[in-house]
């Protein structure tokens, strides 16, 4: 995860806008959107500054990789970017029909 989507994931999942997130780190909205939209990296330290603004906590710890994680990036490296391609586009749509069928079943009952 790089630090612009964690910034923009923290700040979504606190409820802020840029302007609000800003005003609680006594910064301008304009760093805020350069951090969200990679332009400037910040500092570690920042960065944890902005999650805890969020309300969050940032956990970092090293960690051996999983090998089925390792074999399944080998497996997808391996197909060509249209097979990649078709792969998304299936995953998402069979991730649209569940999200689908748990929303009917809530209309159920």
């Amino acid at each position: 995860m790089t630090s612009a989507s964690l910034i923009r994931s923290a700040r979504r999942r606190a409820g802020l806008t840029q302007g609000e997130l800003a005003a609680r780190l006594g910064t301008t909205q304009s760093v805020i959107a350069r951090w969200e939209r990679g332009r400037v990296e910040p500092a570690f330290e920042t960065l944890d500054r902005v999650v805890r603004a969020c309300g969050l906590e940032l956990s970092v710890e090293l960690q051996v990789p999983d090998p089925a994680e390792i074999a399944s990036i080998q497996r997808n490296l391996a197909l060509s970017p249209a097979a990649r391609l078709d792969q998304l586009v299936r995953t998402v749509a069979f991730a649209r029909a569940g999200r689908a069928a748990v929303a009917a079943k809530r209309r159920r009952g």
